[in-house]
């Protein structure tokens, strides 16, 4: 660690990160009921589905009087302070979330932790539903042990790399889908991974959250391994860009990112939750993909954080058009609009270098498809560029 950054601030960094860590958030807001809920809903049995969630193992209160006593303003280098103190009301937010969870405030503070659906935005999404209007036809879908399987041997690759790192996966029963959680990779027992996608999925979970998780949690900096304020964003755009680089960007994955979008603005707007479902279905999406996504979207009260994807997507494709470069992303998780930030502190050797980088990159093939997804403004094209 860089002598610039004193001993004590080091300290406070350290207490955020660890209070940070020290609750579920994703796990606590996601209803643990889902696919039962599902099948009642898609049977006509309950228009207006209440799910079921974990309770919460970290008391908000006690988990606020500790934040409370983390003396963000004693931090004397400003570069740190500046990231310490957004990240501070970044768990605020998340902590005021956890105890709104299923009332009318939700929603308000996921739009104040993750905005809303900006104009331009609406419009990149529904212009990609005009334009995608068909999708592959299912093809054979791999079971959870199956790509526990493949997920195992990604991580094993990784390991290969640095036999130190801490990553994992397993399936978890009360879990649905595919999801990350710390160093972790989380699969509900119940999912299916199309096979066309699996690779790209890997690339998605582990060849970028994981991965960026093990480099931030090595790093002096530790709330880069906990994620700095606003760092979802920039990791679900890298997630995706990883999809593209690996061929994996579908057209019905595309349609996915656009319709999450649109189905935000409807739950912004005022949507029911089977007004939205009967949206979805009505612009194309199967009625099982659409109650996924609608229960994503409206899960304990209303959660804008599926908009992040596309969003994500564009402000990094954005930053490679213009000359940027992806290199110091990988250091751990944070928002490209910390990028001169986090500048910063490597130029002053704050900062260690990756240990591991997203194994696509070694692949000529996946580096020439970031470089066509690059020149490309219009979303619809990579389509063809990354399944070429």
């Amino acid at each position: 660690m860089s002598a610039e950054i004193a001993a004590a601030d080091q300290a406070i960094d350290h207490e955020l990160a660890q209070l940070s860590q020290s609750f579920r958030f994703l796990l606590d807001i996601t209803p643990m009921d889902a696919e039962d809920v599902k099948e009642d809903f898609l049977a006509g049995d309950d228009p207006d589905p209440e799910f079921t969630y974990r309770e919460l193992e970290t008391d908000p209160d006690v988990a606020r009087t500790m934040l409370d006593d983390i003396d963000i303003a004693a931090v004397e280098d400003p570069t740190l302070g500046h990231l310490l103190r957004a990240k501070h009301r970044e768990v605020e937010l998340q902590l005021d979330m956890l105890e709104a969870r299923g009332t009318e405030d939700f929603l308000q503070l996921s739009i104040e932790l993750y905005g809303g659906v900006s104009p331009a935005l609406r419009k990149q999404a529904e212009a990609i539903l005009d334009t995608v209007t068909s999708t592959e036809a299912p093809g054979e879908a791999l079971d959870a042990e199956e790509f526990l399987a493949l997920a195992e041997a990604e991580i094993a690759h990784y390991r290969e790399v640095d036999p130190d790192i801490e990553m994992h996966a397993e399936i978890r029963p009360d879990v649905n889908g595919v999801m990350v959680s710390g160093d972790t990779l989380l699969i509900g027992p119940e999912s299916k991974v199309q096979r066309r996608r699996a690779t790209a999925l890997l690339h998605h979970e582990v060849g970028t959250h994981l991965v960026t998780q093990v480099n931030g949690a090595h790093q002096p900096i530790k709330v880069l391994g906990a994620g700095l304020a606003g760092y979802d964003e920039t990791q679900e755009g890298l997630a995706v860009l990883a999809e593209i680089a690996a061929g994996g960007l579908t057209a019905f994955r595309l349609r996915q990112l656009a319709g999450r979008v649109i189905t935000v603005h409807r739950l912004i707007a005022g949507a029911s939750f089977a007004e939205a479902q009967e949206a979805m279905v009505a612009d194309g999406f199967p009625p099982g993909s659409a109650f996924t996504t609608v229960m994503r979207i409206y899960r304990s009260g209303g959660m804008t954080k599926d908009a992040i994807y596309l969003r994500g997507l564009v402000e990094l494709l954005d930053h490679l058009a213009d000359g940027g470069v992806l290199d110091l992303l990988w250091l751990g998780k944070f928002s490209l609009n910390d990028l001169p930030l986090i500048a910063d502190l490597q130029d002053r050797e704050v900062l260690q270098p990756a240990r591991l980088l997203p194994r696509y990159l070694d692949d000529p093939a996946a580096v020439a498809h970031l470089e066509k997804a690059a020149a490309h403004h219009d979303l619809t094209a990579l389509l063809e560029e990354s399944t070429c």
